[in-house]
């Protein structure tokens, strides 16, 4: 996936900081937030194993579960007009709409 570093088992995202002139990593998927920073990708890396780390051991030390749990739903807001039209899509795959769109989303979220 593009800008997206796996570290100890978990996802970052990576974005360049200009007002500082650094790398920021911020993991995605955890119960709080944990981010870190450095001039280059290797040492993004490190520094985030570090962050994660340290994260982790609060999480276990005050008995937080360090992890969101997804419940699989979520809402989508679309304008009228491409609502209808993934409808249409939908049927034209003999589909419903969550089949269509859940398939939808998986491919796109493989694809990055």
């Amino acid at each position: 996936m593009k800008n997206v570093l796996e570290i100890g088992g978990q996802k970052a995202i990576v974005s360049f900081d200009p007002e500082i002139g650094l790398l920021r990593g911020e993991f995605i998927g955890l119960s709080g937030g944990a981010d870190f920073y450095a001039e280059d990708i290797k040492n993004l890396a490190a520094e985030g194993q570090r962050s994660l780390s340290v994260y982790l051991d609060m999480c276990r030390e005050n008995g937080i579960e360090p992890l969101k749990q997804f419940s699989g739903r979520f809402n989508v807001r679309l304008e009228p007009e491409v609502h209808a039209a993934a409808v249409t899509a939908a049927a034209a795959e003999d589909k419903s709409l969550n089949e269509w769109v859940a398939e939808k989303i998986k491919e796109a979220a493989q694809a990055e």
